[in-house]
């Protein structure tokens, strides 16, 4: 098999049938192997009649289902267990972006040294169309602030359409159940030092159906990724702003002083003792939490190895096997 693509669904029954079409058209222009996973993600409309009906018309197509609603993540974990083929594509179900960009991501994953294909709306040449302005925001800011927790520059970190080369999930091996997956798979995969591409593209609103953003917990997982990812952002910019009162707050007692003043019953300098300790506490903490993440991307990276070595070993030992049985079959 030469193409998978992982289609998570929660309740889609306005879009599935004529979305699903599209795709197809799509993915016949490749003249490939290839197969449709739909997961559909405890849908409690009539998205799973709709599913098991097209996949009983279209040998192309598979469903994984299962109830109750678990999350974008979860629906891509279960696909990545079911993708047989040797490239993995991920596209949402309501086609905010162009099916043909399949074509792009799986011809660069093919004929370049490229192990993950991000697309991006962000980037110089991408776009959107009829995006809430309010939400749209939220996400160009999101995304820039996601980007300095990288080490190299990210347009668009959220996306759900991305290309794969097999081996990257086997070896990622996600564990996220939300949509912060897509955070997850992207730190990995530059930990690990895989090579990634991003390619411009077009996000559109969705026409039908009710959309799935939830701002409370966007917001909440990506400031909590941010903590995990580069912690001085956070821990750096308390600890400077606790020891900056500090100090204003000491330059303003010793102006006190000697102006004769300065009350001795007055907590200030009590205050600024707090203060400054505790900046200089929280850069302490954001510095060893630096050397932390620095050692789990080392894990990673070592892990990404071990990884390269058991697929070695097992391509040998089966080729080993193969050549065994040939000369056995022509002694007999």
């Amino acid at each position: 098999m030469d193409l998978s693509i992982i289609i998570p669904v929660y309740n889609e029954e306005a879009n599935i049938e004529n979305n699903y079409k599209k795709i197809k058209d799509t993915l016949n222009t490749l003249k490939r192997k290839w197969e449709v996973i739909f997961v559909n993600d405890g849908s409690t409309d009539r998205t799973n009649e709709l599913l098991e009906k097209i996949a009983k018309e279209d040998p192309h197509v598979r469903v994984v289902s299962y109830f109750p609603n678990q999350g974008r993540g979860k629906a891509l974990r279960e696909g990545f267990k079911k993708a047989t083929g040797n490239f993995i594509v991920t596209i949402d179900a309501d086609l905010s972006y162009d099916p043909f960009y399949i074509k792009d991501i799986y011809k660069i994953l093919k004929e370049e040294n490229v192990d993950m294909v991000l697309a991006s709306p962000y980037m110089p040449g991408g776009a959107t169309k009829n995006v809430p302005k309010f939400r749209l925001f939220l996400s160009k800011f999101g995304n820039k602030l996601l980007t300095l927790t990288f080490p190299k520059k990210i347009y668009t970190s959220t996306s759900i359409l991305r290309g794969y080369r097999k081996e990257v999930i086997e070896s990622i091996q996600p564990e996220s159940d939300g949509k912060e997956i897509h955070l997850e798979i992207l730190s990995k995969a530059l930990a690990m030092n895989y090579n990634i591409k991003e390619i411009p593209a077009v996000l559109t609103s969705r026409k039908k159906g009710k959309s799935k953003f939830r701002l409370k917990k966007t917001v909440a997982t990506h400031l909590t990724f941010v903590l995990f990812e580069k912690p001085i952002l956070i821990f750096g910019f308390l600890g400077i702003l606790l020891l900056t009162v500090g100090i204003a707050i000491s330059i303003y007692i010793v102006y006190l002083r000697f102006s004769g003043t300065l009350s001795a019953g007055r907590p200030l300098l009590s205050l600024t003792l707090m203060l400054v300790l505790g900046g200089i506490q929280l850069l302490s903490f954001g510095f060893i939490a630096i050397q932390i993440v620095v050692i789990r991307r080392e894990i990673m990276k070592l892990h990404k190895e071990n990884h390269k070595l058991i697929i070695d070993i097992s391509s040998k030992k089966a080729k080993e096997e193969k050549r065994t049985k040939g000369v056995l079959s022509k002694k007999r």
